[in-house]
């Protein structure tokens, strides 16, 4: 009897030591995988089913219906929609691309002196919220105010304005400005991963740099460009401050302006069924362009490969071409960067906007600063501030859930959870946006009323991040070999010992660096905060469409100039963390 007693102890003392010693942080991680699956799959189920009712839930006569599909499938506005939407992303490729990828080679392939100040200013430019571009080129070319256009008139005593922003193409020449930067980094990386030798043997064989440039480097780095390329077509087909701010004025309307006036009508009810049937048009085709993103990148490496260390590319020696390329870059730096900031600065010294005279600075003044909604303006600072702290904390958490799932990992389906990582990325954040809006407004209200608070927009800003987040944590994870993890389990380590004291020390500036970039991008997120806007979840950028909306230009440009002088310690934080990261190199 005593005997058996003891065994049972033995038996209870190995179980309790067996449950301790358990690795509980596959499960943990596996769990967070799929809650972040199922939340995207939600958003996106809940935008289709909704498409199917007419009317707001808990009407009487509120019945399903294939009406609303019926009328965004045979409206022919809603083809001119999409054309005139496809219109602008093209521009805005075309525009972006004449920029960057021109100015990614001189970087990449030339002896330019100074690369150092271009990949700052590049990267500045990254981070230059897009309405603020946008105010500033409406400021320079609107066809009654623009100071070009007024000039250009007094000038040559023109009775008509030479040019006007608020078209189709002047809003993609602007988004492309926009853009710039990120081809310039986009290309840049896939110039500074591919393998030279092809180059060294057309030089070796007598090519010229052009014939090199035509017939070698762009045919190896193609499939690295098409991404690009397809990567900032999404951006743009997506985009909503630029086409708000500019497009508005003469009732020029993209697919994410459409649905935002769909669900913010100025004078009707929110025709909420209308939204959600335009917007599940959109979702196969983000499926199909994002599958076609992932297939791109997946054979880009037939065509090109990682090099080491000891693979220098041949620099072209520009010698007085320096001028030239350094006049090139300068014309995208004044268009891209200096020409918007600096017509915001002068239009948020002025009661109203006018062309510099003498007249107009006399009459400059602080009162734009001084007579700003400061009430609204620190709710929004608060709740800017919690999205900034919060989004790249709990996205970096669930990025690395994902990419460990992903890349360490047995489970069988674990290539789904890379697909519903990137499909964020693939289908317009608006359609997240109104996804939330509907589920927290119609199905979770009388269970967790989020809806109008600060915590809707920062679940969904933290689901449409985790497709970066993932990309650059599964870029760094792919370098570390599974040999150092193995070292450590076989030492008696467990997945969360071996995470905590191999992965996280390899992994932290990719980490940081991710942070660094999603809490800048949450600070002048925009189309989020307006597609959720309440009283209690007003951020700086919303205070800012505000106060556009309500006309005080002014007022608008004074809030822009602070929002962009807030910026200064994040990129300097940014650019320093870039450097260890080696994002930037040179």
């Amino acid at each position: 009897m005593q005997l058996n007693k003891a065994g049972t102890g033995i038996l209870s003392l190995r179980t309790r030591r067996r449950d301790k010693d358990r690795d509980v942080w596959p499960p943990l991680m596996l769990a967070t995988v799929l809650f972040g699956c199922l939340l995207i799959i939600a958003l996106v189920v809940v935008v289709v089913w909704m498409g199917f009712f007419e009317g707001l839930p808990g009407d009487e006569d509120r019945a399903f219906t294939l009406s609303q599909y019926s009328d965004i499938f045979f409206d022919s506005g809603t083809y001119k929609l999409f054309w005139t939407t496809a219109q602008f992303s093209v521009t805005a490729i075309v525009v972006a691309c004449g920029f960057g990828i021109p100015a990614a080679w001189i970087a990449e392939r030339t002896d330019l002196p100074g690369k150092t100040v271009l990949f700052t200013l590049m990267t500045v430019g990254l981070l230059i919220p897009g309405f603020s571009v946008a105010m500033g080129w409406l400021f320079m070319l609107h066809f009654r105010i623009g100071v070009l256009n007024t000039w250009l008139m007094d000038l040559f005593g023109l009775a008509k304005a030479p040019f006007d922003i608020a078209t189709i193409y002047g809003m993609g020449w602007v988004e492309g400005l926009n853009l710039t930067p990120l081809t310039f980094v986009m290309t840049a990386a896939v110039l500074r991963a591919m393998d030279p030798t092809l180059e060294e043997a057309a030089y070796t064989n007598g090519a010229n740099t052009r014939k090199t440039l035509l017939q070698v480097t762009l045919p190896l780095v193609w499939p690295g460009i098409l991404a690009a390329i397809l990567y900032t077509f999404v951006i743009g087909f997506a985009a909503f401050d630029i086409p708000a701010i500019i497009g508005w004025s003469n009732r020029i309307y993209t697919f994410s302006t459409q649905l935002y006036l769909y669900v913010n009508p100025s004078e009707d009810l929110p025709q909420y069924g209308l939204a959600a049937a335009l917007s599940a048009v959109m979702i196969p085709i983000a499926i199909l362009v994002s599958w076609w993103y992932r297939t791109i990148q997946r054979n880009a490496s037939r065509y090109q490969v990682i090099t080491g260390k000891s693979y220098r590319p041949r620099l072209v020696k520009l010698r007085r071409r320096v001028w030239l390329a350094w006049g090139f870059l300068t014309l995208y730096l004044v268009l891209g960067q200096l020409v918007p900031v600096l017509a915001l600065v002068w239009s948020s010294f002025l009661t109203f906007f006018q062309a510099p005279s003498m007249k107009a600075f006399a009459s400059m003044s602080l009162d734009n600063y001084r007579l700003l909604p400061w009430d609204e303006v620190a709710v929004g600072a608060r709740n800017t501030a919690i999205l900034v702290l919060l989004t790249p904390t709990f996205t970096v958490l669930i990025s690395v859930a994902f990419s460990w799932m992903v890349l360490r990992s047995k489970f069988k389906w674990r290539g789904l959870f890379d697909f519903f990582a990137f499909l964020p990325h693939a289908v317009p954040h608006i359609i997240f946006g109104i996804g939330a809006m509907l589920l927290a407004l119609f199905v979770l209200q009388k269970f967790i009323p989020i809806y109008g608070t600060i915590w809707i927009v920062l679940i969904v800003l933290v689901l449409v991040r985790i497709s970066y987040g993932t990309r650059v944590l599964n870029g760094a994870l792919i370098q570390i070999h599974p040999e150092l993890e193995e070292a450590a389990y076989v030492s008696g380590g467990k997945t969360g010992s071996v995470m905590r004291s191999v992965l996280f020390p390899i992994l932290t500036p990719a980490i940081l660096y991710a942070w660094i970039w999603i809490a800048l991008l949450s600070y002048r997120e925009l189309t989020l905060p307006a597609i959720l806007a309440g009283k209690d979840n007003t951020t700086v950028a919303l205070v800012v469409w505000d106060l556009w909306e309500s006309g005080g230009l002014g007022k608008s440009a004074a809030m822009t100039v602070i929002i962009l002088l807030c910026l200064t310690p994040l990129l300097m934080l940014y650019w320093y963390v870039a450097r260890k990261v080696k994002v930037v190199d040179h």
